[in-house]
C-alpha cells in the first residue's frame, strides 16, 4: 500500500506536458480541479473523463502509475460511496432493517466516487511531470505578488516543495521499519482498531526520529552552501512562457467554460 503512493515522484521524459512551464501546470491543475467541482451532472463528468485520459495519454506516463494512485486511495474512495449510498435520502432500492440504498444515493455515490478518482489521477501529474526546482520556481513566482501583503513567497514556495519531495522518502523508510518489525514479529494487520493502533507505535517513533534527523541534516546542507533566502537568489534556467504555454492555457479556458455549461445541460 505504501509504495502505491505517487504524490512527489517525478519520472523523466520529453512529452508536451513535461516542457510546459511550471506556472502553466499549476494553473491548470488548479482550473481543472474548479471545473471538476463545477460540473454537477453524469453529462458533465463524462466530458471530464475523457479529458483526463487525454491528459494522462499525453503526459506518456505508464498507466500503472496512475494505478497506483488510485489503490492508495481505494478505502477513501470505497468509505464515500458507502456514506453516499446510505445517507442520502430518496427512492429505497434496497432495505436492510434501519438502512436503505435508494436510487438517489446510488446516482450519488458513483458520481463522487468518479469525482475522487480523476482528482488524484490527473492532480497527481503535476508532481510527476516536474522537477522539485521547476515546482519550487513555479509556486514563488505565481506568489510573488502577495509578497506586497507580507506573504513570505520563497519560504512558503520551498516548504512546500520540501514537503512534496519528502513524502516518496518518509513512505520508503515506513515500508523498510514495518518489514523490520515485522521481523522482529511486530503485527501490524490482525486485532481491533485499538489494538492496532498501539500497534503502530513502534513503527512512528523511529519514523519521526529519522524525520526530524533528514531536516536537521537538510538544515545543515542548506547553512553549508550559504542558503539565506530568497534575497538576490538568482536562477540557472529562468522561467519563460512559450508557444505550447499558449496552447495549454487556451484549453484551459474551453475546459473552465464547458464545465460552467454542462450545469446547464
Amino acid at each position: 500500500m505504501l509504495k502505491d503512493i505517487t504524490i512527489g515522484q517525478y519520472l523523466p521524459g520529453s512529452s508536451f506536458l513535461h516542457k510546459l512551464d511550471p506556472r502553466t501546470k499549476i494553473i491548470a491543475v488548479a482550473v481543472y480541479m474548479i471545473s471538476l467541482f463545477v460540473v454537477n451532472n453524469f453529462w458533465g463528468l463524462g466530458a471530464m473523463l475523457v479529458l483526463s485520459l487525454a491528459i494522462v495519454l499525453i503526459s506518456r506516463i505508464p498507466l500503472r502509475f496512475f494505478f497506483r494512485g488510485i489503490k492508495a486511495i481505494v478505502f477513501i474512495v470505497l468509505l464515500t460511496v458507502i456514506l453516499q449510498m446510505f445517507m442520502t435520502p430518496g427512492e429505497p432500492l434496497v432495505e436492510l432493517g434501519f438502512l436503505k440504498i435508494t436510487k438517489e444515493g446510488v446516482h450519488q455515490a458513483v458520481f463522487m466516487g468518479t469525482r475522487l478518482v480523476l482528482l488524484v489521477s490527473v492532480t497527481s501529474i503535476l508532481t510527476l511531470t516536474t522537477t522539485p526546482i521547476a515546482l519550487t520556481d513555479g509556486i514563488e513566482n505565481l506568489l510573488k505578488p502577495f509578497q506586497k501583503i507580507g506573504v513570505p513567497a520563497h519560504e512558503l514556495a520551498m516548504m512546500m516543495t520540501i514537503a512534496l519531495r519528502f513524502i516518496p522518502t518518509l513512505v520508503e523508510e515506513t515500508d523498510k521499519i514495518m518489514k523490520a518489525q515485522s521481523a522482529r514479529g511486530a503485527d501490524f494487520e490482525s486485532g481491533n482498531l485499538l489494538e492496532r493502533a498501539k500497534a503502530m507505535i513502534p513503527l512512528l517513533v523511529p519514523l519521526f526520529l529519522n524525520a526530524i534527523k533528514r531536516a536537521d541534516e537538510l538544515a545543515l546542507a542548506m547553512e553549508a552552501r550559504c542558503y539565506h533566502g530568497g534575497d538576490g537568489r538568482t536562477r540557472m534556467k529562468a522561467l519563460q512562457y512559450s508557444g505550447r504555454d499558449a496552447i495549454a492555457g487556451v484549453c484551459c479556458l474551453c475546459m473552465a467554460a464547458g464545465a460552467f455549461l454542462t450545469r446547464f445541460i
